[in-house]
Formats: C-alpha cells, sequence, structure tokens
C-alpha cells in the first residue's frame, strides 16, 4: 500500500467535544481530507463536533444522503438509493486516497456502533490501510448524564433498535435486566408501546442528545411524542441500583420482599398456541415470572407487567431454584416446558430442587400439556394404541449402559417406544446402537415413525422400517415412534391394535 493514503474511521464520542479522545483530536487535526455524512439540508452534526480541531487547508469531502425518511423514486426504493450512495461515496474517497492523501471520516459516538463509517470501511479496507478510533457511545453518555450505572456485577444489557416491532421489542425488554433503545424518533410510539408491554415503562428514562449543551433527560412515560428527535435514547439502568435507590415499602420489586409466592409448572405442548391448552393460557396469564429455556419463554405471549427470565438448554437445575428463590419472595411464577412438563422436562427438576431444600414453603403445581409423543403418533394415525415405554436416549444424565439394557427390556416385553432425544451434534452413535439392540426383538419390517418439528414450520413426517432407519436422517428436533409386533403400517396410516392375539 506504499504511496496510498490511510483512511481512518474517527469516532467523535456523543457531542460533547471535549469527550473526543486526544487521538482522535490529534487524526483529525494532521489529516488531509475530512469526510462527513449529513442530510440534504447540508448541515452535519458531526462536523460542528470536530470543528475545533480542524485546521486551515484541510479538504473536506460532504457525503450527503439522497434520501433519510423521505421516499425515493429510484428502482431499488430506499435501499436501492442508499446502496448505490455508499458505493458513489466510496469512490469519492478511494480517489483522495489513491493520490496518497490520508482521509478521515467523522462519525458520532463510535464508527462501529450503528455508525455510517462502516459502510465505507467494508467498501475499503480490503484495497486501503484502515484503523476505526472507537468513541464514547450515546448509551454510556446517557447514563453518565442520567447518574446511574448501566450494569453491576452479572445483569446483563441490551441494545436494542427502536426499528424493530413492537411485540419483538416487549419480548427482548422483557427478557434482561437492563437496555438502551435507540433510533427514537419516529419510533417512539412503537418504544414506548413495548417498554408498557413488558412492563418497564415506569423504569424507563429519556435522555435526548446526551451531553450536548440542549440535553434532555426525563422519565420516559412524561414525555411528549412530538417532541422526539432521532438523537435520543431509551434507557432502562441498573434495576439493582434502582432498588438500592428506593427506601419506601411501594418502590418497585418490593413484591418480591412478601410471601406466600407458587410455581406452576406449565406445559406448552410441542409447537405454537394451538397446542397450548386452556389451563395453561391462564396459568401463563397470571404468572408474576416466565422462567425457562430462551425457545420455549419466546412462545409465551407478553403481557404488561411480566418479568421474563430466559436461559440456556442445559441449566435446569439453577433454572429452578431461581423459580423457588422468586416464588419464596411472594411471586406466582411460571416454568415452561415444551410438550408436558413431567416427561423429561422441568417438573421433576423443580421438585428436586424442592426435595434439596430450596424455596421452602413454596406450593409447586404441575399443568399438564401435549406430549411430543401424542403429537407425533396423532400424525400417522394410533401407534400408541396399545402398552408403550417412553425412554430418552439421551446420556447426558444418565449412562447409556442403563439406556441399553432398558431399550433391550422393552424390546424384550414386545413394547411400542417412543424415543426422545435420539440424536443430537455430539451424540452421533447411540441410535445405530438403539436399532441394533431393538432388532434382536423386532423384525426389520417393524414400522417407525420419523417425527421431525411437529406442529412447527419444518414438520416432516416419515414411516419408514427398523432395518431402513437412517440415524444420520436423524437429529435433535425429532422423535421416533418403533412399533411392536402387532403394530401395522398401510398407506401411510400406523396403528397397533387394541387386542392383542
Amino acid at each position: 500500500m506504499s504511496g496510498l493514503g490511510k483512511l481512518w474511521g474517527v469516532g467523535l464520542g456523543p457531542g460533547d467535544p471535549e469527550l473526543m479522545t486526544v487521538k482522535a483530536a490529534r487524526l483529525i487535526g494532521e489529516a488531509d481530507v475530512i469526510a462527513y455524512h449529513s442530510a440534504r439540508h447540508g448541515r452535519s452534526i458531526a462536523r460542528s463536533v470536530a470543528e475545533p480541531y480542524l485546521r486551515d487547508g484541510q479538504l473536506e469531502e460532504k457525503l450527503v444522503y439522497p434520501v433519510t425518511t423521505e421516499t425515493t423514486d429510484h428502482p431499488g426504493g430506499y435501499e436501492g438509493a442508499i446502496a448505490d450512495f455508499y458505493e458513489l461515496s466510496a469512490k469519492r474517497l478511494a480517489e483522495h486516497l489513491d493520490a496518497g492523501r490520508d482521509v478521515v471520516v467523522l462519525c458520532e459516538g463510535d464508527p462501529f456502533f450503528y455508525g455510517s463509517y462502516m459502510y465505507m470501511h467494508e467498501r475499503l479496507a480490503d484495497r486501503y490501510e484502515a484503523t476505526v478510533v472507537p468513541g464514547v457511545t450515546s448509551v454510556s453518555a446517557a447514563s453518565s448524564v442520567l447518574g446511574r450505572p448501566l450494569v453491576q456485577r452479572d445483569e446483563v444489557l441490551t441494545i436494542l433498535p427502536g426499528t424493530l416491532p413492537a411485540p419483538e421489542l416487549a419480548r427482548r425488554l422483557a427478557d434482561t435486566q437492563a437496555a438502551a433503545v435507540l433510533k427514537l424518533g419516529r419510533t417512539f410510539g412503537n418504544v414506548r408501546e413495548a417498554l408498557a408491554e413488558a412492563g418497564k415503562l415506569d423504569d424507563a428514562f429519556y435522555v435526548e442528545r446526551a451531553t450536548w449543551q440542549a440535553q434532555r433527560v426525563e422519565p420516559f412515560a412524561d414525555v411528549d411524542p412530538e417532541s422526539v428527535p432521532y438523537f435520543s435514547l431509551a434507557l432502562l439502568p441498573s434495576p439493582a441500583y434502582a432498588s438500592r435507590l428506593a427506601d419506601e415499602p411501594e418502590a418497585p420489586r418490593t413484591r418480591e420482599t412478601h410471601t406466600g409466592g407458587e410455581v406452576v409448572v406449565v406445559g406448552l405442548g410441542p409447537a405454537g398456541p394451538g397446542w397450548l391448552t386452556p389451563e395453561a393460557t391462564e396459568e401463563l396469564a397470571a404468572a408474576e415470572h416466565i422462567v425457562g429455556y430462551g425457545p420455549y419463554v419466546a412462545r409465551v405471549p407478553q403481557r404488561a407487567g411480566q418479568q421474563r427470565h430466559a436461559s440456556g438448554n442445559r441449566v435446569e437445575a439453577e433454572r429452578a431454584v431461581e423459580a423457588l428463590e422468586l416464588a419464596a419472595n411472594g411471586s406466582k411464577v411460571a416454568v415452561v416446558s415444551s410438550g408436558d412438563p413431567g416427561v423429561f422436562a422441568m417438573a421433576s427438576a423443580v421438585l428436586e430442587q424442592v426435595a434439596a431444600g430450596h424455596g421452602a414453603g413454596t406450593r409447586v403445581r404441575i399443568v399438564p400439556g401435549v406430549t411430543a409423543a401424542q403429537a407425533a403418533a396423532s400424525r400417522v394415525g394410533a401407534p400408541l394404541g396399545h402398552d408403550y415405554c417412553v425412554l430418552s436416549l439421551s446420556d447426558r444424565l444418565k449412562p447409556w449402559e442403563i439406556i441399553e439394557r432398558r431399550l433391550d427390556a422393552a424390546g424384550a416385553a414386545d413394547l411400542v417406544l417412543a424415543l426422545y432425544n435420539p440424536a443430537s451434534r455430539t451424540r452421533i452413535t447411540q441410535l445405530a446402537q438403539a436399532r441394533d439392540v431393538l432388532l434382536r426383538h423386532r423384525a426389520p419390517e417393524t414400522p417407525v415413525v420419523v417425527a421431525r418439528d411437529v406442529g412447527g414450520p419444518e414438520e416432516d413426517i416419515r414411516v419408514v422400517t427398523l432395518g431402513t432407519l437412517e440415524p444420520a436422517e436423524v437429529d435433535m428436533r425429532c422423535l421416533l415412534i418403533v412399533g411392536s409386533s402387532k403394530t401395522r403400517a398401510e398407506n401411510g396410516v400406523v396403528w397397533t391394535p387394541r387386542s392383542y392375539e
């Protein structure tokens, strides 16, 4: 790259020129070319922030957006117009770089945090030396002018664009402790709706033009939507800090100091709301907290004021303890499971933690749901019409030797088998072993139902035979039903007779 200019993406910070880094100020003063974006009115906030550090004789490249919020007659619509603009802007900067001139592209906040510079970087960094100089973000600035920490200890901070649909915003806001929602302006009403739906409107603050002379800070619920510019955000600061500030009995979260809560373990069924029972729907609506594996929590309709606690797939014990602790402090908690909570799910995990001494005095109830085995069976007929066995092939919580012994016993007893957790990315040999065990007792022609994502968008139901079952075609989203010696399959319909002759 000898002889070529250098490209710098320089973060200017949130607006106060004194919050710019020393390196950013130096590079601005040394650059041959200063580039900045602006709307068609020509005024650039980035340039006004950097102005104290500019010097005489520098070239300026004003990159004027062809469209911001208005419509366009570009054949590719808004996206097409903006893409063409970025290509043209990159070519203009490339001409300076090819001539050996160093170019600084000014960017409010941080260049890689919703920054306009990133579109120049992706088009030029493969041809020129390109360096990004980070800047103080608007989120950090908002926290500082509010005088409250964003997060502390193990709290989770979520950054969201206000352009997301309100239901999605509400779900994500309910799933986190602290949050910042950017890009307000025209999205303010959408964001307000989402905060209210997540039960966090009263905890949110509105911060406009943080660190500017014209900055504005007030409770989000009090803001006039007509007065909101683009350079504003919603902030949900550290809830732990807020709880320590509150010293009145009516302060937020004090209901968690009460007693008399309960845990209700709710089965969601195998897929969407069509599989949810009326009893489960009522319990979910009445809960103050929803606790569960992230994808299952996401299936629960959001209710205003309801707190959501999503976690990973392998922390059943920790999830149960969290639910019991919430309930012990007076809350009504719903722990959600796919299918039925008593079948390889959270009911036993919660009761196990109760037995270990957690949640003393907490009432625990179980609300059943349609099982994956029932759902899969319904798609092909009645393969579970006689005695059957439900068995998980996962050896994460029990050794394979026990699984194999139970498979052998069920096979010898001529039971239909519903096999859960048949395979995963790391368990790729167990299903083949299980097939071989069952073939000791069953004919190769025994019907096998391979049901994937029952009730979901990728539902796929196939009927094969035990002898032709291909383990490589089965994953964690599948459930298998292996017939008995009496199970019949004709024209895609599978059933096991009630009579055993």
